[in-house]
């Protein structure tokens, strides 16, 4: 009785390892499935927005004779010749002049203001700081009233000029709310030490508050820069003279009446989208830690 109160005893002690591993195995096994599940789903989102981009440069990279014949088909050739006629039959060599200069001006100024106004509502400095950010989240989702704007343009005698469409392409937007939140994780400590040392207002944001938010102001400034490069409607309403187009109304030059140069126009696209690529490239690293807003500084 004695050896089999012992072993009845001990037995639950020996089978509790043998449990424990299995447990581990299942939690090990459970978590490869959802690790192969997980990029599952990300190589198919990649292939999503890919596919498109791809298909473009295959086309791009095709004779007009080699696309008519198979329009859906992977080319055989690499005929560069494409981008060279988009380029000068697009006048791309003035438009981009006039893009970076909308783009450039309008981005600094967006960002700028974001950031003078995010700040003191993001500290409470102003009265019904609470209501102004609401406003602010709330103006996202309101639709632009383009009539008013219009007659504004008129009456101002702004229509048709490039100071005109930098100030209408340099709204806040999104640029307050994101500001406005990643300030939250800056101690107000900072602007009582800066204060106390003398530090003026435009100097503390400029040299301090400035560094410490770049990831969230890179953020902001490449979502307007994006936005301000591929806008399409404003331009086409706004500015009436071919001398001040941008480079997104030189892709009208490739629709034709009766056709389309479809190869011609692909390389054209690429030519228009090649800088944000190339710029998102050397500023992901900030715009990755922007979209973490809310970090501990």
């Amino acid at each position: 009785m004695k050896g089999s109160d012992v072993l009845t005893r001990n037995a639950p002690e020996r089978a509790r390892p043998v449990g424990a591993a299995r447990a581990r195995v299942r939690l090990r096994w459970r978590g490869g499935v959802a690790r192969a599940a997980l990029y599952g789903a990300l190589l198919v989102v990649a292939a999503i927005y890919l596919f498109p981009l791809l298909y473009l440069v295959n086309i791009a990279l095709k004779t007009p004779q080699a696309y008519l014949l198979d329009p859906t088909g992977m080319t055989t050739s690499l005929d560069l010749s494409n981008f060279g006629d988009a380029w000068v039959r697009g006048n791309f060599a003035h438009y981009f002049g006039n893009t970076i200069l909308y783009t450039v001006a309008a981005t600094a100024i967006g960002v700028t203001c974001s950031l003078l106004v995010a700040f003191p509502i993001a500290r409470g400095y102003v009265k019904w700081s609470g209501a102004w950010y609401t406003f602010f989240v709330v103006s996202i989702f309101l639709p632009g009233a383009l009539i008013p704007q219009f007659q504004l343009m008129l009456h101002l005698h702004l229509y048709n000029t490039q100071i005109g469409y930098i100030l209408l392409s340099s709204g806040l937007g999104i640029g307050p709310f994101m500001i406005a939140g990643y300030l939250r994780s800056i101690p107000r400590e900072l602007d009582e030490a800066a204060s106390i040392d003398g530090c003026g207002y435009a100097r503390y944001l400029a040299m301090i508050v400035t560094p410490l938010i770049k990831p969230i102001l890179v953020t902001a400034a490449l979502l307007q820069a994006i936005g301000v490069w591929n806008d399409i409607i404003l331009p086409t309403i706004y500015l009436s003279s071919p001398s001040y187009s941008p480079v997104s109304l030189g892709l009208f030059t490739f629709y034709g009446q009766y056709g389309n140069d479809w190869t011609v126009l692909a390389a054209a696209v690429l030519i228009v989208a090649a800088p944000l690529i190339v710029l998102f490239v050397f500023l992901q690293r900030y715009f990755m830690e922007g979209a973490t807003a809310g970090a501990i500084k």
